[in-house]
């Protein structure tokens, strides 16, 4: 893959990872538990808790992402083999956790994917407003995953070669 490819895959993602940064931090230094737990009748106090936990580690990876895409993007000459492996990075901590968050809050349906639904599924019923801004990102993670998929296998081939 080209350098030019590269870099503008490594742009692209920043701006994502921009974008999915604002909205989560701003979402996070507004919620608080009580706020989340009045949001609807019945929701239980621990799977809040595990929620914005699993939020609060999502924003990180972006931040931390989103760090290593602009120093990546920043240095001269461009380092097509660091920017691919800031983009495997981001493929594995930030999409990842997205779909497949730790403590399985929630999840990914695979096969919502061929009916145009949203495929992530709770494993009970989060406030509103936590479903509203997870499900509101859902279409700019699935396409950066799709443009990143390519760095699954060929970061891991290259790493394998080199050893």
């Amino acid at each position: 893959m080209g350098n030019s490819m590269v870099w503008n895959q490594t742009k692209q993602v920043e701006t994502f990872l921009q974008k999915a940064f604002r909205t989560i931090s701003d979402y996070l230094n507004e919620a608080t538990l009580t706020k989340l737990l009045e949001e609807r009748e019945g929701v239980d106090k621990s799977y809040c808790e595990l929620l914005l936990a699993n939020l609060r580690r999502l924003v990180v990876y972006c931040e931390e992402g989103l760090e290593a895409c602009r120093i990546v993007l920043n240095e001269e000459p461009f380092r097509k083999t660091a920017a691919e492996k800031v983009l495997y990075r981001v493929y594995h901590l930030c999409i990842a956790e997205y779909f497949t968050p730790k403590n399985d809050v929630w999840y990914e349906d695979s096969r919502s994917a061929y009916t145009g639904r949203n495929s992530l599924k709770f494993r009970q019923t989060p406030p509103p407003s936590l479903q509203a801004l997870l499900l509101s990102l859902e279409s700019e993670f699935q396409t950066i995953r799709e443009e990143l998929e390519f760095y699954e296998t060929d970061y891991r081939t290259k790493m394998i070669q080199s050893k």
